[in-house]
């Protein structure tokens, strides 16, 4: 595994060079990422939104990325009631949709057996980890990134049987 630092650049790269598609599994109930403090404080508060410059280069890259062809999915793992954090994110995922992502949420009550790390496929040949703390907050090694051919087919196989299982977002806001 290439351990990298976990900046937009990075980011950036990855997208620019998948061709087929990203898929994005997400496993916790929250995340500290400090560009979403604000924001979130706000909707716990009962406080309009803001949209950041954080949230808006995210989805110009689902619009570019998406606009070459390339799927961007992923499945929310949550746990039932949701967290302040989950219903945040319920009440902001619609903007990501809008651009083009495809996301998906599955109660942890019905997932079975779920990884307990985030993770990246792109084009089912490179996995990138999120590396987080027990906070949710970026660990200091930043992302680790593999093409071991095991690796790959685990997580290829995970992201299918949760696919499988997982709620369309607008499906889900309605229940």
């Amino acid at each position: 595994m290439l351990h990298l630092r976990n900046d937009w650049s990075v980011w950036l790269d990855l997208f620019h060079g998948c061709q087929k598609h990203a898929f994005h599994l997400e496993v916790r109930d929250s995340y500290g990422v400090p560009q979403e403090s604000e924001r979130l404080r706000r909707f716990l508060a009962g406080e309009p939104d803001l949209i950041d410059d954080y949230k808006s280069s995210w989805v110009t890259l689902v619009q570019e990325t998406t606009a070459r062809g390339v799927e961007i999915s992923r499945v929310r793992v949550v746990t039932v009631p949701h967290s302040g954090y989950q219903r945040w994110l319920l009440s902001v995922t619609g903007g990501n949709v809008e651009a083009g992502e495809d996301i998906r949420y599955l109660p942890r009550h019905l997932a079975g057996e779920v990884p307990p790390d985030d993770w990246w496929l792109f084009d089912d040949e490179r996995v990138v980890f999120n590396l987080v703390d027990e906070n949710g907050s970026q660990a200091s090694a930043g992302m680790a990134v593999t093409t071991d051919p095991r690796i790959v087919e685990y997580c290829r196989s995970v992201k299918q049987r949760l696919w499988e299982l997982a709620t369309p977002y607008a499906e889900y806001v309605k229940k």
